[in-house]
């Protein structure tokens, strides 16, 4: 199988985050990710959205999605890991960082924001 990629681009608005939730459980269901999963990935995406919604660094958010055989890699721009203590929303912010941390199978920050994995497990094994 090929690698296909999706992007998303989505206005920098609260109201659109059900769209981009919508928009990944499609692609996981589609995958053939079980319904645990879809629903751990659908709240990492949403934490990420918000994330980046409170970073007010552009107007819109950018989300790549890479599908392949193995595993969805879900990309979004303007996620930030460091969070100023001036922050009146710091642990809120902190808060849904740790909860993609620990739905996520793999999590990395990068310049541009934050890269999500989640790997398709093999029901035979």
């Amino acid at each position: 199988m090929n690698k296909d990629v999706i992007n998303l681009t989505i206005p920098r608005k609260p109201d659109y985050i059900s769209l981009v939730r919508l928009t990944t459980s499609g692609i996981a269901y589609s995958m053939g990710l079980n319904v645990d999963d879809i629903e751990d990935i659908k709240v990492s995406i949403a934490e990420a959205c918000i994330n980046s919604l409170m970073s007010d660094d552009g107007e819109e958010i950018s989300l790549v999605f890479e599908i392949d055989e193995e595993k969805l890699s879900i990309e979004v721009v303007n996620v930030k890991e460091n969070i100023p203590d001036d922050l009146e929303e710091k642990k809120e912010r902190e808060l849904g960082l740790l909860i993609i941390k620990s739905l996520m199978d793999e999590v990395v920050f990068n310049e541009d924001g934050i890269k999500m994995v989640k790997y398709i497990e093999d029901d035979d094994q």
